[in-house]
């Protein structure tokens, strides 16, 4: 029942979807605990077995109502018939998730919310609310919470939400575990991705890391050439010596010089001290060459007799210093083309390309956004104290754009979005608007071909739906009609057989 008495529609729908009965509900001082159901149809939209939701409502229609849509959807579940009661199972037992009222007897829910956020930051809260009190669902969601949902809600309306953060969990345990591998592994935790072409780049930089050849590393400007440079020297042998990055497109030529071999006092108008050179400050470590192909066809010559000769003279010095360095290089131009134009030595380019790594740009690999974005919004959150978090919608846009500027522009897209969103979760009108207004180049258009009316109406209904993976209720909400309508036209493409 609702709080004025009505019967609940989300009870309603969950009954004629379910017929089973609700479980049964527990006092003031017991929880129901339910385990999720372990013979649900195999799906990669449902949750994880393992993630637990706590239903806070003290209305038990509602809280068996919440529970039973949860459990269908693969959650364990305990209910709670007050905040104070709530607290008390945090206090004693793991949770995910919090799905609590907003209006309660007691301790309300944004007095909860706030205890919740204080002592369990990781457990997620989604507020439920009335239509009459969303300013205060937002306000909730300034304070930390995930979402908000409004009573009566479907329940396809909770599930999809409940998938949506269960999918979050996930992105959160996977960035978590990416981190912990420097520790036990090597570095890869620099690296962040899932796509089949990172799997096969995290193969490949476990064989270049112990490995004392010079590698080049290709890709274009923001794909992360030093953060895989990093990881291959932090996943080696000689992970505790020094990893040392140089752009070699910033410097002048002779700061360039002096900074890879260093110089003796006076050889350097303006400097009245020696320095040491790079090259010999690395020992035992790596030097990253960073633009190396912006390097100067002279300088290019003095750093091909050092890796070879292995030692180096600064500049000013007659004598050799013996020098013990592993060389990474990275350029974003095409590295064949300077050598045929005669703008990059070949036998530095031999020397350097004993091992080559092209990363693959942010567009070939549209699978690692979301876990990008999600690794860029814990990010964020450590340094604002914020639980961040990113709509649908908004992970709709980012999936479509191009990238050009690839990692480092998403990177700053999310951190732009953060400080211009009103509240935790980035919407669509929080993205920059190259990225909100854009639109594929690419759109298949029909050639000489006349649609009907209707023809076009089915294109669009079926290709929405495939776009959403399927997912019907989110299809409808993009195309802008109703779940019935929908479910009505789809029922009269398969009878017309069209």
């Amino acid at each position: 029942m609702t709080k004025q008495g009505h019967p609940s529609p989300a009870q309603s729908a969950v009954s004629q979807a379910n017929p089973k009965t609700f479980p049964s509900q527990p006092g003031a001082n017991q929880a129901s605990t339910t385990p999720a159901t372990r013979d649900r149809p195999e799906s990669s939209q449902e949750a994880t077995i393992s993630t637990r939701l706590l239903v806070v409502d003290d209305e038990r229609p509602i809280r068996a109502a919440c529970e039973t849509i949860a459990q269908s959807v693969g959650y364990s579940t305990v209910s709670a018939q007050s905040a104070d009661e709530a607290l008390r199972f945090l206090g004693t037992q793991p949770f995910d998730v919090v799905l609590m009222d907003l209006r309660m007897p007691g301790m309300s829910g944004l007095e909860a919310l706030d205890r919740i956020r204080t002592s369990y930051p990781d457990v997620v809260v989604v507020m439920m609310t009335g239509y009459g009190s969303i300013e205060s669902a937002v306000e909730a969601m300034k304070k930390g919470a995930y979402d908000y949902i409004t009573k009566p809600f479907h329940v396809e309306e909770l599930r999809l939400l409940l998938r949506r953060i269960d999918k979050h969990l996930q992105m959160t345990a996977e960035n978590r575990v990416l981190r912990e591998q420097m520790h036990s592994s090597g570095g890869f935790s620099l690296m962040v991705g899932r796509s089949p072409e990172m799997q096969k780049l995290f193969r490949v930089v476990g064989r270049a890391a112990f490995s004392a050849h010079p590698v080049l590393i290709l890709g274009e400007s923001g794909t992360g050439k030093e953060v895989l440079a990093r990881s291959i020297h932090i996943s080696g042998p000689n992970r505790e010596k020094p990893f040392l990055p140089v752009d070699c497109g910033s410097l002048i030529p002779s700061l360039l010089e002096s900074e890879l071999f260093g110089h003796v006092k006076g050889a350097v108008p303006g400097t009245t001290t020696s320095k040491e050179g790079m090259l010999a400050v690395a020992d035992g470590g790596t030097l990253f060459l960073d633009d190396i192909a912006e390097m100067q066809l002279d300088l290019q010559a003095k750093l091909l007799r050092a890796i070879q000769e292995k030692e180096i003279r600064p500049i000013g010095s007659t004598k050799a210093i013996p020098i013990n360095v592993r060389i990474l290089a990275a350029t974003a131009q095409d590295i064949d083309r300077a050598v045929a134009e005669g703008r990059f030595r070949q036998d530095l380019y031999f020397r350097l390309n004993v091992l080559s790594i092209r990363i693959p740009p942010l567009r070939e690999r549209r699978e690692d956004i979301p876990v990008l974005a999600g690794y860029f919004l814990q990010h964020v959150g450590q340094q604002d104290g914020l639980r961040h978090a990113i709509s649908d919608e908004a992970l709709k846009k980012l999936l479509e754009y191009e990238w050009p500027g690839n990692i480092r522009e998403l990177e700053n897209c999310i951190e732009r979005a953060c400080s211009m969103s009103s509240g935790t979760t980035i919407r669509v009108a929080d993205l920059p608007a190259t990225i909100r207004d854009w639109q594929a180049a690419t759109i298949d258009k029909p050639k000489e071909e006349a649609l009907t009316l209707a023809e076009i109406e089915k294109r669009a209904i079926l290709g929405t739906i495939e776009k959403m993976n399927g997912d019907k209720l989110k299809a409808a909400r993009a195309l802008g009609i109703g779940r019935t309508t929908l479910y009505r036209k789809l029922s009269e493409y398969e009878q017309g057989g069209e």
